[in-house]
């Protein structure tokens, strides 16, 4: 199903990465892909592929990666994982990682906390019935969140993953609209692109010459901070460098809720830390990708709209601004 916006063999790979085979991670005992080594790598980027594992698309899309040393998580519906058990495997076999993207693909937050669990409990109990291993990671459909939905995610052990760069394949974007996409990545960020669209397993190939040209290499996706490292989960991925400002300032208010914009200055690759203070909590977002490694904390990063984003606190009695910190990666 597309996404609405709310709110690759060897060859190609050169001298920029060096290439070895190795075994998956530790999630994929076993599994065994052409990838580069980790001491070739400048940075790691995190590719990612939504509403899989599907009979049309899914063994294409799987020998594409194999085929550019391209390593990836898919994040799968859980119907599709429970229909085709054989590619959830597959998947893993090609050196995967797999993650939730719910059962049905609904508007998650438009549901009540019962539904949310069922949504991804049945995901969770496909995925592992398919031979993915338990999920640590949950892409939340049409990137809509709220702390209703976090805190069901909390109880499966889930780190809610959005994205940094949407390529628009779910909007028909053409095939070098999807490489050029891709090639505004930095280290550490995350892609969005969809198993089933035509133009994206053709872009492959391309996207991982380019990411080769500028020392970058794909990784599997930290659950302890939604960020892109090596493909082993080590701290092999470059410190964040280099300082930014963020500041505060007041949007509309209401009797129970209030807006707040940031604003990012000192660096176009960000990371906003906002810390909550208790019972309050964000409600809604807006123009950032945001985690939550708590409940009382929120991490922003840029999304590709520039250097101001928002967000609505429900103050729950404590009308207290949030503290915020920002460092420059």
């Amino acid at each position: 199903m597309p996404h609405r916006p709310v709110r690759r063999l060897t060859t190609l790979l050169g001298a920029a990465c060096a290439l070895t085979m190795i075994t998956g991670g530790a999630a994929h005992a076993g599994a065994t892909t052409t990838t580069a080594q980790a001491a070739a790598c400048t940075g790691y980027v995190g590719l990612t592929f939504d509403d899989g594992p599907q009979t049309g698309s899914t063994p294409s899309l799987l020998a594409a990666l194999r085929n550019n040393g391209l390593r990836a998580t898919m994040f799968n519906q859980g119907q599709y994982a429970a229909a085709n058990p054989a590619l959830v495997r597959a998947q893993v076999d090609a050196g995967m990682w797999v993650a939730n993207h719910s059962y049905t693909h609904p508007h998650m937050t438009q549901l009540s906390q019962s539904a949310m669990d069922s949504e991804i409990a049945r995901t969770q109990t496909a995925i592992a019935n398919g031979g993915g291993g338990t999920p640590r990671l949950f892409r939340p459909p049409y990137g809509e969140t709220n702390a209703t939905l976090r805190a069901v995610e909390q109880k499966y052990g889930l780190t809610e993953i959005l994205w940094d760069v949407d390529s628009q394949d779910w909007n028909n974007a053409s095939t070098e609209a999807i490489v050029a996409a891709a090639g505004r990545l930095t280290n550490g960020q995350v892609i969005l692109m969809h198993d089933w669209p035509a133009n994206t397993i053709a872009a492959i190939p391309r996207i991982a010459a380019g990411l080769a040209a500028r020392g970058l290499c794909s990784g599997m996706i930290s659950p302890t901070t939604g960020r892109a490292v090596a493909p082993d989960g080590g701290t092999t991925t470059p410190p964040p460098t280099g300082s930014c400002t963020a500041t505060l300032s007041a949007g509309q208010s209401w009797s129970d809720r209030y807006n707040l914009n940031v604003t990012v200055t000192g660096s176009n690759n960000w990371t906003v830390t906002l810390n909550l203070p208790s019972p309050a909590r964000v409600i809604n977002t807006w123009n950032t990708a945001a985690t939550w490694p708590t409940a009382q904390q929120m991490v922003a990063r840029p999304n590709g709209g520039g250097n101001t984003f928002g967000l609505t606190v429900q103050t729950n009695g404590n009308r207290t601004w949030p503290s915020v910190s920002c460092s420059a990666t």
